[in-house]
């Protein structure tokens, strides 16, 4: 076991899941090639990269280094992980949040979207409630 760790740098488990996410997204990469939409699926990811990189790593570090300079804080994590999750909600439903096309949702799923931005704002609002009870919990420990 040492000298594979040695090797690889890692554990075997390590390896059996790195292999199985390949293996399960080379899947589907191939079904998404089989699709008419693979041109679109690919643009859109190449355009997600792209914002990610130039726009969302910059203006996160810029956050992160205003929030707590170099030296991580307790509570920053506290507020970082809830924003994390209620942005890529909101990533994702942006459409249904917005209201943007209405029609089109009711007609695909038979369903009205109004309610996805009063849920999105409840979801986000329980994530930083749990968060930050959460960080009390941990602070009233620490202090005990």
């Amino acid at each position: 076991m040492a000298r594979f760790r040695a090797l690889y740098g890692s554990t075997p488990l390590h390896l059996i899941a790195l292999v199985a996410s390949l293996a399960l997204t080379a899947y589907a990469a191939l079904r998404i090639a089989e699709t008419s939409g693979a041109a679109q699926i690919a643009l859109w990811l190449v355009g997600a990269a792209l914002a990610h990189d130039l726009v969302l790593f910059p203006l996160y570090t810029l956050l992160g280094l205003l929030a707590g300079g170099n030296r991580p804080r307790r509570a920053t994590n506290h507020v970082r992980v809830p924003a994390m999750l209620s942005g890529l909600l909101f990533l994702m439903f942006v459409p249904l949040i917005c209201s943007l096309a209405p029609d089109t949702y009711e007609a695909a799923a038979g369903l009205q979207p109004t309610p996805y931005l009063q849920r999105w704002l409840a979801i986000t609002a329980a994530l930083f409630l749990a968060s930050g009870l959460l960080y009390a919990l941990r602070a009233r420990r620490s202090t005990s």
